[in-house]
């Protein structure tokens, strides 16, 4: 099974954003499900990159710390992940994990752009802007690590305190690695 394609991958992800581990079944196992499922999270940010040095050659050194930053966060999750798998024994399912993992990152921007628009309003009319904006900000980072806990736990095989451990620890090791390079650019 670890060699078969993969499936629809919107569907996939549709699953897996509802909490349904038939989910998983609709990525491969293989190294080029895992390269196209990184691509894009690669190509915007490179992207991004060339239209800013293009439009604005002054500003090369911070986009080239955004794009550095961006790289962080996109090849940080499945290094560290890697490891945990690793030392836990599960590296048979880290593939599709991974694979997983990366294409349920665009869930997360389309939930923000659907509780700004949706819930933004009705919180505002109750709260000041800040605090609207507050709420959908931790509703949409409390999703985000439960869906990576989600994946974790389902998709590597492990229990929901190892899922916890390595969505944190990741996380955090994600956050620490994107944003360096930016406090880099800043000292100079």
């Amino acid at each position: 099974m670890s060699g078969r394609r993969s499936g629809n991958i919107v569907r996939g992800v549709a699953l897996l954003a509802r909490g349904k581990a038939e989910g998983l079944d609709q990525f491969a196992s293989t190294p080029q499900a895992f390269l196209s499922s990184l691509a894009p999270l690669v190509a915007f940010p490179l992207v991004g990159f060339l239209l800013s040095v293009i439009g604005r050659p002054a500003g090369a050194l911070s986009a080239l710390a955004d794009l550095l930053g961006a790289l962080c966060a996109a090849l940080a999750p499945p290094v560290l992940s890697w490891e945990f798998a690793r030392r836990w024994q599960c590296t048979d399912r880290w593939l599709r994990y991974a694979t997983a993992l990366d294409w349920c990152q665009w869930v997360v921007p389309l939930l923000a752009a659907l509780l700004l628009t949706l819930a933004y309003p009705v919180l505002a009319s109750g709260l000041p802007g800040r605090a609207a904006i507050g709420v959908v900000g931790l509703v949409i980072v409390a999703y985000a690590l439960w869906l990576h806990w989600f994946i974790a736990g389902r998709g590597l095989g492990i229990s929901a305190g190892r899922a916890a451990i390595l969505v944190l620890l990741v996380n955090l090791g994600t956050g620490i690695l994107a944003i360096g390079p930016r406090l880099l650019s800043l000292a100079h």
